[in-house]
């Protein structure tokens, strides 16, 4: 840095860094109206996060949820609802895994907080639960959709719980 005539060395930082923030073209007011990254959309529609993921939610389901999260370069998909376990196959078959599915009994012991948790609709996360069957569905996917993941826990009464996260 090349010494300012007069001004002290404290004073020469500090008129630095307003120097080189101000070229940053926005002013702290300008950046407080931007929103966040990640963000959640609001009013985001179970039936247009399953347009998204490419996938028909049936009509019998109940219980729908669905969220969008606004990501730095691809946006987090949720979707859940409840099915009766009886349709839990069919429903499974339409997405086409390419692998079959695996289940697990218990829940997973080491803890990892998904980027797009499904605490934000009021559930818990597949992960924590035991007696879950799942898996990827598609990676990649077609068009804008980058990966698919489902997965299904029974929640008595012959009704399950399906949970599908994607990427797009």
């Amino acid at each position: 840095m090349l010494p300012m005539r007069g001004m002290s060395a404290g004073a020469q930082v500090l008129a630095a860094f307003v120097v080189l923030t101000g070229c940053s073209g926005g002013t702290a007011r300008d950046a407080d109206a931007r929103p966040q990254v990640p963000n959640w959309k609001s009013g985001v529609a179970p039936n247009e996060v399953g347009d998204l993921m490419h996938v028909q939610i049936p009509a019998d389901a109940t219980d729908r949820r669905a969220g969008c999260q606004d990501g730095f370069q691809d946006d987090g998909l949720l979707l859940s609802f409840t099915l009766r376990t009886a349709r839990v196959d069919a429903f499974l078959d339409r997405l086409a895994p390419e692998q079959p599915l695996t289940h697990r009994a218990e829940p997973l012991t080491h803890s990892v907080k998904p980027m797009t948790p499904f605490a934000h609709l009021g559930l818990k996360e597949p992960e924590t639960l035991a007696d879950v069957r799942g898996g990827p569905v598609c990676a990649p996917c077609a068009g804008e959709l980058n990966s698919l993941g489902v997965a299904v826990h029974p929640v008595g009464a012959g009704s399950s719980r399906v949970y599908l996260r994607g990427v797009g």
